[in-house]
């Protein structure tokens, strides 16, 4: 199932009964739903067309029509994974051989990436590559496996000069968002999305005036909601014996994408600070192995 019918699914519990017909209406016929119009869409769910638009808004869409373009893309994934070996997500179980591991482990990272590439919006990720690049400091919050992938942009951050500091403590987050400003920028990572320490660190820094970017797997969740700038990763792994193996793919592959593109904005200022800090580590790398 691709993700967006996969939240849909997961979230009707929390849908009005309008917002409800209409998700039966797309799950029971998603190929359908992709040639319909918003008019034909509404009579047929006996909905107003407004109902639709807002629907889409919740989860993140500009509207229906960027909403049929990305379950499109994800149909024409689906159509294709039995070719490609399936997409679903593989679970860890008792007794497996070794090569049916590590096949596992590539099929589910592989899937979760490109789960995740169909649901990126182009238009906020160079968005947030904009306030990133300009921004006069950055906090970064994640709090378990979240503030492992926060650790890993604030070393890359860190490499090209950007004044920027990973939390992991929420006390921490919480007096640090509290003294950001206009200028600033708080990016928020938790991919449940209901994190209660790292939505109060969100909410605190918007208060206080700076941009705010979220990473969530993606449906709706009140970190995603809060923030300027939502971005998602793949939301279709589940179960704890995974271990978040695949979802923090999945959120890596993003900040790669938002590291790339930042240094690829600001080419000339980044690249020589990039090199710079590779040629120190190495310099300091080979003096202390020479005197080992």
């Amino acid at each position: 199932m691709s993700p967006i019918l996969h939240a849909l699914e997961h979230e009707q519990a929390s849908f009005s009964q309008m917002e409800r017909k209409l998700a039966e209406r797309i799950l029971s016929s998603p190929g359908e739903v992709v040639h319909m119009g918003i008019t034909e869409l509404a009579e047929q769910c006996g909905i107003s067309p407004a109902t639709i638009t807002r629907f889409c808004k919740v989860l993140h869409f500009k509207g229906f029509p960027d909403f049929k373009v990305k379950l499109a893309a994800e149909l024409a994934h689906s159509d294709a994974s039995p070719q490609e070996g399936g997409s679903s997500y593989q679970d860890i179980v008792a007794g497996n051989p070794l090569p049916f591991i590590v096949e596992a482990m590539q099929a589910n990272h592989l899937t979760s990436i490109r789960d995740t590439t169909s649901l990126l919006d182009l238009e906020r990720l160079q968005s947030a590559i904009d306030l990133l690049c300009h921004a006069r400091r950055v906090d970064l919050y994640g709090m378990a496996t979240s503030s492992i992938v926060a650790q890993d942009f604030y070393q890359k951050l860190i490499r090209i000069g950007v004044n920027c500091t990973a939390f992991a403590d929420s006390h921490m987050q919480i007096t640090s968002a509290s003294s950001l400003s206009t200028g600033d920028v708080a990016f928020a990572i938790s991919y449940s999305g209901e994190t209660p320490e790292t939505i109060d660190a969100l909410a605190c820094a918007g208060a206080s005036g700076a941009s705010t970017i979220s990473l969530t797997s993606y449906g709706s969740s009140t970190l995603a909601t809060l923030a300027g700038i939502p971005l998602f990763s793949s939301s279709l792994e589940q179960g704890m014996r995974r271990g978040d193996m695949a979802s923090r793919i999945a959120q890596l592959h993003i900040i790669d994408i938002l590291f790339t593109g930042m240094v690829s904005t600001r080419f000339g200022d980044f690249i020589p600070k990039l090199e710079k800090s590779y040629l120190n580590v190495q310099h300091y790398r080979h003096k202390r192995g020479g005197q080992s």
